[in-house]
């Protein structure tokens, strides 16, 4: 690996030296003729990085792993995980790096972090290597959830890699750059856990405490602290999924961060028509994550996550499962709280209504005429206005709708807060398909196009209405593949 002293980029190794057993020094494959697809300036400025400096060639191998500041310590990071139900003792970053972390002006500290560098020692037989199409799809969907407002990681880069990858077919290469609080897991907690080394666990609480919930160091138990503050993160982000229309696909306990952030996006999708079973993942076969069933989802990966503190929460194995109990009682309501507030604002509802009732009709009614979700939601700012054509035109017989539309308008809505919260465009997925398969012939006009639409979701542009569209009949059922 050559090494850059560019003083424009410096990568700590923090989580290196702090936890060397939960990771695996290695290095990214040489990519062939690598090629940046898409730079996002913005982040990069964020991050303290040159952008200009990122297009140029040493700029291009930086973001490939190619070539790494002198003192970083790229680790493939180890985990474990329940995927669909049943336990892996050891997964971890089998075609993925930490590069690095930087440092935010505040001192926190951001991951820099790829995917499709190459097979590490946790590749499982895979090739370690990733396809032009789920890289993108990641960098679309990550920056338009970062512009909903929505925790998540970022992407920073796209770059091709000129070796092609086999899948059902042979596919143009490239690997993303992701920018991420961390990278620390529910599975991350599971991997050390089974390793028995209760020491090893304690340290890796302590530096998800120092990273992400300082405050929780000050508590008369930090362990139960961290809990509990996880335990609430993922409460709140979850109903922000729920309260798009998002279905992430695969909630494995590996895909669940210790932050609170979104990760990995493979076969995830919005939805269009509002259905609670939608489920557009190829490999759920049973619709264990469909859309309906996220928060139950997230509750049990919680439950998970307090099994591996069990040593930490108290010695004496009895009272550490109540203190856990205790803990995980409390998602309901923290979930049902924050959805209940966010559809209080999606309907421009005043402080102290209590939403759920009426949210929960119009959902039926959305339901049971398989009404477009986001679109609908934002017609309803117009009928706010006076103008209810627009809302009532998503129903076959609107006199059902018609008496909820009474019972919502004597709540006095506020349009101009609905339009604050109800987004335009989302990363439709007939849209974010043609985009794909456009990039694949290295025509990335399409993927520009969307990307400006779903960076800036809450402001009506002329010239985007495509973009506000829904699927056209004839796209037919939607399937999306995680990409591996």
């Amino acid at each position: 690996m050559s090494v850059s002293t560019a003083p424009t980029v410096t990568l700590d190794n923090h989580f290196a030296r702090h936890l060397p057993e939960m990771g695996t020094p290695w290095q990214a494959a040489e990519p062939a003729e690598p090629h940046l697809l898409v730079l996002n300036e913005q982040l990069a400025a964020e991050l303290g990085l040159d952008p200009a400096f990122l297009r140029a060639p040493d700029g291009v191998r930086l973001l490939t792993g190619a070539r790494v500041p002198e003192g970083a310590t790229p680790v493939a990071q180890a985990y474990a995980g329940h995927q669909f139900g049943g336990y892996s003792p050891r997964l971890g970053d089998g075609r993925a790096l930490l590069l690095g972390e930087v440092a935010n002006p505040d001192g926190t500290l951001r991951d820099i972090h790829l995917k499709g560098s190459g097979r590490t020692p946790f590749g499982r037989g895979g090739d370690g290597l990733a396809a032009i199409g789920p890289m993108l799809r990641e960098y679309i969907v990550s920056e338009a959830m970062n512009a909903l407002r929505i925790p998540t990681t970022r992407s920073l880069a796209v770059v091709a890699t000129g070796r092609p990858v086999q899948r059902e077919e042979l596919l143009p290469g490239a690997l993303l750059t992701r920018i991420a609080a961390s990278h620390l897991r529910v599975g991350t907690f599971q991997y050390a856990r089974a390793t028995g080394d209760i020491e090893l666990l304690r340290r890796v609480a302590d530096y998800a405490i120092t990273r992400h919930f300082p405050e929780a160091a000050q508590a008369p138990n930090p362990y139960l602290a961290l809990l509990e503050s996880v335990i609430r993160a993922q409460a709140e982000l979850v109903a922000q999924w729920m309260l798009v229309g998002f279905v992430h696909g695969v909630m494995n306990t590996d895909n669940m961060t210790i932050s609170g952030e979104t990760i990995d996006y493979g076969p995830c999708a919005f939805l269009d028509a509002f259905n609670p079973s939608a489920v557009y993942s190829s490999i759920d076969t049973m619709g264990r994550y469909a859309y309906a069933n996220q928060p139950a989802a997230a509750h049990w990966n919680l439950t998970r996550f307090a099994e591996t503190l069990l040593p930490l929460l108290d010695e004496n194995q009895d009272d550490a499962v109540k203190l856990a109990e205790q803990a995980l009682a409390e998602f309901p309501a923290f979930y049902s709280g924050a959805w209940s507030a966010g559809m209080r604002i999606k309907l421009g509802l005043p402080d102290g209504v209590d939403a759920a009732d009426i949210a929960g009709k119009l959902l039926t009614l959305l339901e049971e005429d398989h009404v477009d979700y986001t679109s609908f939601l934002r017609s309803l700012s117009a009928a706010a206005r006076g103008n209810v054509e627009v809302s009532r035109s998503y129903f076959a017989d609107p006199a059902r709708f018609d008496a909820w539309l009474a019972q919502w308008l004597t709540l006095n809505p506020s349009a101009d807060a609905m339009d604050r919260v109800n987004p335009v465009y989302i990363p439709r997925n007939h849209r974010v398909e043609e985009a794909l398969a456009a990039a694949v012939e290295d025509d990335l006009e399409p993927l520009g196009t969307l990307l400006a639409a779903v960076t800036a979701p809450f402001q009506e542009r002329d010239g985007f209405e495509r973009y506000a569209a829904g699927a056209p009949e004839d796209f037919g059922s939607y399937r999306t593949f995680c990409g591996t």
